[in-house]
Order: structure tokens, then C-alpha cells, then sequence
């Protein structure tokens, strides 16, 4: 992992569990993020659209394994989900923009039913215009929730009637390989969000996003 955004995420969590840090935390975890969003915005910068789509490990074990494109529609729409749907109990930002016509998505998923070509295939019928003009809003709608939570926010648990929203929107497949997920986030509070979609998901697939790059783009390194 990167040292300088691991540290930053070491920091976050430490900070976020007391009260008289908390602030502090919340403006670190905002710093990390900032960081990772310049990562992903040099990509569309530098990288070429076929870049986007390719699977240089596709037999690896690791989140390396997937494309790039995949990954950047994989954390905000997991963001998306949790953060608007979970913490602010409203409406996606992927419906509310209508953003499966403007990315041209086939799915309206996280996508972790996706599997080898079918990964590949996804991402070549993306909108990388749209896919960033997604990437954008979401980014801008947590971190205007990040700045308008308090400490007492942290201990909001999730209920039965998220979870039941959360299969009503079918927003998650129910395939084995991702209906896990509402589970998963409904037995979290509001913390326990941020500490994984919000924070270090981003890093987790960053990272890998960076592996790809370098295999497929070493004139980039």
C-alpha cells in the first residue's frame, strides 16, 4: 500500500474515534480522498480509451485483476449506494442524473457478478465522459455528508428497513458474489461506512488501478 495514504487512512481511523479528534478526522479522511481523486483524474488524462479496458491479470488474485474502467464504476457506485441510499436514506445520484444512460451501462449493479470477460466487455461499453461526470457528483455529494456529520452521526446503525430498500432498489445482484454486500453493509453504522467504502475501498482499488496502468502504460511509469 501507498505509505503516505496509508498513513493518512491510519490517521483517519484513529482520529474518528473520539469525540474531541473527530473533526480532525474527518478533515484527513477528506485530504486522502482529495489525493486519490487526483489519481483518478490523471487516468483520464493520460490514459488512452483502450487503456480503460484492459486485463493485463486476468488470472490474478487480487482486485489487479479487473480493468480499470470497472474499478472507477465499481467505487462510486458501491459510494453511491452506501452513502446515499444508507447514510442520507435518499436517492442515488445514479438514478436521480440518470447516469446508466449517460455512462451507457449495461447494469445498474456494483458489478461484483462480473467475472473475466465479462469484466472486459463491461468496460468497453462504458462512457468514460460519463463514467467521470458520474465520478464527480458522487464525489462532491459525500463529501459534503462527510463535512455534515457529527461525532454522535458515527454510532446511526443501519436497519431492516435499509436493508429492504436495498432489495427493492436491486442495486446489488443476487448473484453469490455480491449479495453478500447488503449484509455486509447493513450490519455497520455510519462509521463502519466510512472506514470501508468511503476510505479504504478507494485506496484498495486505486492501488490496483495503478497496477494495471503500469503494466499496460510502463512509458506512464
Amino acid at each position: 500500500m501507498n505509505k503516505e495514504w496509508s498513513e493518512l487512512n491510519k490517521n483517519v481511523q484513529l482520529r474518528i474515534k473520539k469525540k474531541e479528534t473527530f473533526t480532525q478526522g474527518i478533515e484527513t479522511l477528506l485530504v486522502l480522498r482529495n489525493q486519490l481523486m487526483e489519481q483518478m483524474l490523471e487516468f483520464k488524462k493520460t490514459l488512452k480509451r483502450e487503456d480503460f479496458n484492459a486485463m493485463p491479470f486476468p488470472n490474478a488474485e487480487g482486485y489487479h485483476s479487473k480493468t480499470i474502467a470497472y474499478s472507477l464504476y465499481h467505487i462510486f457506485r458501491i459510494e453511491d449506494i452506501t452513502a446515499n441510499s444508507l447514510v442520507k436514506k435518499g436517492t442515488q445520484i445514479f438514478f436521480a442524473n440518470e447516469y446508466q444512460r449517460k455512462m451507457n451501462s449495461p447494469i445498474i449493479t456494483t458489478g461484483n457478478e462480473l467475472a473475466g470477460r465479462e469484466i472486459a466487455e463491461f468496460s468497453s461499453k462504458l462512457d468514460i465522459d460519463g463514467l467521470y461526470g458520474y465520478i464527480s457528483e458522487v464525489d462532491t455529494a459525500t463529501t459534503d455528508l462527510l463535512k455534515g456529520l457529527s461525532y454522535s452521526d458515527l454510532k446511526t446503525k443501519m436497519t431492516e428497513a435499509d436493508r429492504e430498500n436495498l432489495i427493492k432498489l436491486k442495486t446489488v445482484s443476487e448473484d453469490e458474489n455480491a449479495v453478500w454486500l447488503i449484509d455486509y453493509w447493513c450490519g455497520k453504522d455510519v462509521s463502519g461506512l466510512i472506514r470501508m467504502p468511503l476510505s479504504r475501498h478507494w485506496i484498495m482499488h486505486v492501488e490496483a488501478c495503478l497496477r494495471i496502468r503500469n503494466k499496460v502504460r510502463p512509458d506512464l511509469n
